[in-house]
């Protein structure tokens, strides 16, 4: 009997055991498509939200985002979304609805209209590049950040993230870039030397951190990684930390003990000395008026002579011009971006002596005087047709771009201070920032960053011939990439008022510290008249232009695809100007550079048409003439069937998908993965 009951026992094992296996076997082959599902799901819910009237992710259709190619995503070959890259869309709304997109590598979303908290990502365990700067975000950065243990690039720059740096982060023993420069983050800072050994660009500038910096990271990092932060000490070159570990007290800001008797007594008037108990006699109170008399009358003095010496100083200055206006009401704005006065002011087209010394900062922690300016060392780096480039170099040792109009008078001081607010206000990695302008009546200053490695035209043209180091294809692409983007968010975020740049061309293109290309120049045409902005304007002109004496951003594609042209033959537009300039009849006919090209093409020598230094590099042909067909369609004779910007640098983004380590073979020890648009600033 007993034998018999072990044998039922063990059929009934062998049953369930069975039973066991067919079901976890059914569950591997449904739990795919599932996570699929969950993945076009949460991308669905995403598209919703972030996307609301549908015009922005128009091909985000079907319910299948990988067998769709929905743009942005890209998707591994058992089809689960491992890339999801949407720089620059103008997208709004919080993210929560990304969590479940566990086996994501790549969250590209920098420079859109994000906003909510960063918490819903850590549900993301497999990211290993993350870009989410320039967007809305608030809340704190969550301790459970580090449970994104493969993370390499952490890019959470230029959003309003508060309270302190968490000590887990040091648990990203993978890391190897840390942006967290232009936020509120408050509290000291962690060591981060010792546990993130693989650690090579942090940036922590323009918050509010405070405290002893441990000295590993001041000697691993240096101090421009943590410039803009009053209250961090440390060794030199920062301030001296008191016994507590945090910055000497300012006279402005020390704070009265509780106990009164720990107050320093004076050793002439103590508490026990006469004058307490009965005063002042009458001799000592009549020397002191005297003696305060004596000293105002010092401090008037001094007080004249500063202000004479500096009007010789200013009348004397290379930069300075002929300054009359009133005073400005201090931190008067228009729309929402911040401005701040240098030294107060007025609101008034006419401009007095008093008005001298008003530069009007945007949201720019870095602020200083006009005098200090004026007192810069300055180098001239051009001139254009709306002024003359200055390299200034203050006393403090920040360098800034100076842009000095000239001919832009007519345009009044309300006016120009709108114009001002649509240029300043405008924050992206592809566009040189205006941080300051000055207005008098025959004076007008910008303030720009300084680009310290000149333009695209000259990394192009200069100094042709034997010698010459080539531009290789990556870089041409890499910053015509970085320019689309550019004009593409100047396009989308003027698309309802449709502000054209109005001069593209390139030697507008400039290049940062780290060799991303920056749009310079955008809405200096909203200066001038629009009838004689074609005139002034030296960018690539669009045919309808002669008809029309318009700017427009149809035209600015086409002076886009003329800058695409140049970049891919090496010949520089002007000297290939428009038919519409004929020369003596003994001079050669000169063709202009898109209508040259076409020729070629039709005649099927499409070879001809490249930059012959391009010609050496291997497998790039198919990339070559890809682009070649962007650059043609840029530049079609009929505007409305032009592309848009954002057309354009997608499809730019297509034929050069810039690496990510989305796959295992990954070389972690590279140092150059990160987009090159994610770039930092200067800290100023």
């Amino acid at each position: 009997m007993m034998m018999m009951m072990m044998e039922k026992e063990k059929v009934g094992m062998k049953i369930f055991s069975s039973a066991i296996a067919f079901f976890f076997s059914l569950t591997l082959l449904v739990s795919p498509s599932l996570s699929l599902d969950d993945d076009s799901s949460a991308l669905t819910r995403f598209r919703l939200q972030a996307d609301s009237h549908g015009g922005l992710l128009r091909n985000w259709t079907g319910s299948d985002a990988c067998a769709s190619s929905w743009r942005g995503v890209q998707c591994s070959v058992n089809g689960r979304v491992v890339a999801l890259s949407l720089p620059s869309m103008n997208l709004r709304g919080p993210i929560e609805s990304l969590a479940p997109l566990d086996q994501l590598r790549l969250l590209d979303l920098h420079d859109n209209r994000l906003n909510g908290t960063i918490s819903p990502l850590v549900n993301c365990t497999n990211l290993k590049l993350l870009y989410i700067s320039g967007n809305d975000f608030s809340g704190e950065i969550p301790p459970e950040i580090s449970s994104l243990r493969r993370l390499l690039r952490l890019d959470l720059s230029d959003n309003n993230i508060r309270g302190g740096i968490p000590e887990d982060i040091s648990k990203l023993s993978r890391l190897l870039t840390l942006r967290l420069q232009n936020n509120v983050l408050s509290g000291t800072v962690p060591d981060l030397s010792v546990s993130l050994v693989n650690l090579t660009e942090l940036n922590l500038t323009n918050n509010e951190l405070s405290g002893r910096l441990p000295d590993g990271m001041m000697k691993k990092f240096g101090e421009k990684s943590f410039t803009g932060n009053e209250g961090v000490c440390g060794s030199s070159p920062l301030p001296i930390c008191s016994v507590s570990g945090s910055p000497p007290e300012s006279d402005s800001t020390r704070t009265v003990p509780s106990n009164p008797s720990s107050l320093p007594q004076n050793p002439i008037i103590g508490p026990n000395s006469k004058e307490s108990r009965k005063g002042l006699s009458p001799g000592v109170i009549v020397a002191i008026v005297i003696a305060n008399c004596v000293a105002l009358l010092v401090i008037i003095s001094f007080i004249v002579a500063y202000y004479c010496a500096r009007d010789r100083d200013r009348s004397s200055s290379s930069m300075a011009g002929s300054e009359n206006g009133k005073r400005r009401k201090s931190g008067s704005s228009y729309g929402s971006e911040k401005k701040v006065y240098a030294n107060g002011g007025g609101d008034s087209d006419d401009t007095t002596a008093t008005d001298r010394s008003k530069l009007v900062f945007f949201d720019w922690k870095k602020q200083f005087e006009l005098e200090d300016l004026l007192r810069a060392s300055a180098e001239m780096l051009g001139k254009g047709s709306l002024g003359t480039v200055y390299r200034a170099v203050l006393d403090d040792g920040c360098t800034v771009a100076v842009k000095r109009l000239k001919d832009a008078n007519p345009c009044p001081r309300k006016d120009f201070e709108q114009y001002m607010d649509v240029i300043g206000k405008l924050k992206h990695p592809n566009i040189v920032r205006l941080r300051a302008f000055y207005y008098a009546k025959e004076e007008k200053l910008l303030v720009y960053d300084y680009l310290p490695n000149g333009s695209l035209h000259s990394l192009l043209h200069g100094n042709r011939g034997s010698g010459r180091i080539p531009l290789d294809w990556t870089t041409r692409i890499s910053l015509v990439l970085g320019a689309a983007r550019g004009l593409a968010r100047i396009h989308g975020e003027y698309s309802a008022s449709k502000i054209p740049h109005g001069n593209v061309k390139s030697s507008n293109v400039l290049l940062d510290k780290n060799g991303v290309a920056c749009i310079s120049d955008f809405g200096l045409s909203l200066l001038l008249n629009p009838v004689h902005a074609i005139a002034r304007l030296g960018g690539y002109k669009a045919p309808e232009q002669d008809e029309t004496k318009r700017l427009s951003q149809k035209a600015d594609v086409y002076s886009f695809g003329v800058l695409l042209l140049e970049v891919l033959t090496g010949r520089a537009p002007s000297l290939y100007p428009s038919p519409s300039h004929p020369r003596s009849d003994d001079e050669e006919q000169p063709v202009d550079l898109p209508k040259w090209v076409r020729s070629v093409v039709k005649e099927e020598w499409t070879a001809e048409v490249f930059d012959p230094e391009l010609l050496r590099y291997k497998n790039i042909e198919e990339e070559l003439v890809s682009m070649l067909h962007v650059g043609l369609a840029c530049v079609l004779p009929l505007p409305e069937k032009r592309p848009t910007m954002a057309d354009v640098a997608k499809m730019i983004e297509d034929i050069r998908v810039e690496q990510s380590p989305l796959g295992e073979d990954y070389d972690e020890s590279r140092n150059s993965l990160s987009p090159s648009l994610a770039t930092t600033e200067d800290g100023m």
